[in-house]
């Protein structure tokens, strides 16, 4: 018969107390970290939001974010396509230096997004969040690449873009203005017309998916899962699908005039926005959460009246000026100032490193990153940004700008400005190498500098060249499918 262990009542106390002290503690540090949302759009553009000036589009809901937080006018994304726009939120990371940087990606590729890479969901996990990301992810469709290998607990939603089809993106239906229209007047096309993946973590789930409802889907899924974790830190990652073509919206809701097509689409959205907003109220959540809002890069303006706008920017998606990069950004959460407006440089680059400041845990020292702690413009704390500097890169992947300060210098090709300026090749040739513009002036790009300012062009060039061949030597390959 094994003997009674014996332990003094007061060594007995002690122990408990000490118990329940790192238990308390371990609590009130889980209790303290901040929940994270981010909500992430497709294609739309710096003059879609009527807190940033829209006049056609009704957005309350996504304005709400602008009065009860801050509004950020100088907001870039770190391409102007889709997949290398993503890599760069979620890894801080210029795309170049994590070999996401060729283009976006198709239901036949082979490649995605590393999983040994540090994303903010890995990060935040490592710290005890629930994460989950839900709606459009594109850094790779295989199982080894999906959201659920990269840090997220559970995934749901489309894995490339809406206008790409199973399994070869063979099929798809006619293009442009014109067959968006086709498409918006037949809202059964989204079930004849296209073979869109929906997926469950690794798993097709519904094919074609009903894109009339996704984002209705999206956001209940959402709802769903931050009433789960409510007592606990979360990470929320909400990349909707849309306003990239092909658009579509409930049959409840949806406008017959393919004319208004895209505002439609926005004001669905902006919809659903605020019933994820009402639950965190609801919850007692919104005082603890940060909710940031965004875009992948500008409009689509070749699709017109199914596109949208970029206000006062030049060009659009898939340009490196500035209406193809600057989006807007808005964030409303613990210490953000109510109302206020914030006219520096930041990126999507910069998220990570400033989430890992804010909950309190430093990224680790073997994979170098590209982004900047930026609490202090998240705060308002500061007037100038700590980043000052930000390279441009084309869509498919080729160092093509750098902005220093007031001062942006664009490589001057033919392709520089989209398909309105290939027209120009001839006269092109004959301009300068390069074209620049001070931003502080000039947001609309309109006045080429690079005459007048030839010691800025050389400084600025030789700045660009020096970042980029840092990126290349060190850059790190993508996962690629054996």
């Amino acid at each position: 018969m094994l003997a009674q262990l014996h332990v003094p009542t007061k060594t007995m106390k002690i122990l408990l107390f000490a118990t329940l002290f790192l238990a308390l503690h371990a609590f009130s540090q889980a209790a303290s970290k901040p929940n994270v949302v981010v909500i992430f759009m497709d294609d739309m553009g710096y003059g879609d939001l009527g807190c940033f000036g829209s006049k056609t589009i009704r957005t309350p809901n996504i304005d709400r974010l602008a009065k009860e937080g801050r509004k950020f006018t100088n907001f870039l994304v770190a391409s102007p396509v889709c997949t290398p726009s993503r890599t760069a939120l979620l890894t801080g990371c210029y795309p170049k230096r994590v070999g996401m940087h060729l283009h976006v990606l198709f239901p036949t590729s082979t490649k995605g997004l590393h999983p040994s890479e540090n994303t903010i969901a890995d990060h935040l996990k490592s710290q005890g969040y629930a994460s989950a990301c839900i709606g459009k992810w594109h850094l790779g469709h295989h199982p080894e690449v999906l959201p659920t290998a990269q840090g997220f607990d559970s995934y749901f939603g489309i894995p490339y873009s809406n206008d790409m089809n199973h399994p070869d993106n063979e099929g798809r239906p006619k293009g442009g203005p014109n067959g968006m229209d086709a498409l918006w007047n037949d809202p059964e096309s989204t079930l004849t017309k296209w073979r869109t993946p929906l997926y469950e973590n690794e798993k097709i789930i519904e094919l074609p998916v009903d894109q009339r409802t996704i984002t209705r889907r999206y956001t209940q899924r959402a709802i769903d899962f931050v009433k789960a974790h409510a007592t606990k830190p979360f990470f929320l990652y909400l990349p909707h699908s849309m306003p990239h073509i092909p658009l579509y919206v409930p049959d409840d809701v949806r406008d017959p005039d393919p004319k208004k097509a895209y505002i439609n689409t926005i004001e669905h959205i902006d919809t659903e926005v605020g019933k994820l907003l009402t639950t965190l109220d609801d919850l007692k959540l919104s005082e603890n959460t940060y909710v940031i809002f965004t875009s992948d890069n500008g409009p689509w303006l070749p699709f017109q009246h199914h596109g949208g706008s970029a206000g006062p920017l030049r060009d659009g998606k898939g340009t490196t000026f500035e209406g193809g990069q600057r989006v807007p950004f808005l964030l409303r959460g613990p210490n953000v100032p109510a109302g206020s407006v914030c006219d520096e440089i930041m990126s999507t680059i910069d998220m990570l490193p400033t989430l890992a400041t804010i909950t309190g845990k430093a990224l680790p020292a073997d994979k170098k990153i590209d982004g900047l702690d930026v609490t202090s413009l998240w705060t308002g704390t500061v007037k100038e940004s700590p980043r000052n500097e930000f390279l441009y890169y084309t869509g498919n992947g080729a160092i093509d700008g750098i902005r220093v300060g007031q001062w942006k210098l664009l490589t001057n090709r033919p392709n520089a400005g989209g398909a309105k300026n290939q027209k120009n090749a001839a006269a092109n040739k004959k301009a300068s190498a390069f074209a620049l513009y001070d931003l502080t002036t000039d947001i609309g790009e309109k006045t080429d500098l690079s005459k007048a300012e030839p010691e800025v062009v050389a400084r600025l060039r030789a700045r660009m060249l020096e970042l980029d061949a840092e990126i290349t030597k060190n850059a790190r390959p993508a996962w690629q499918k054996p």
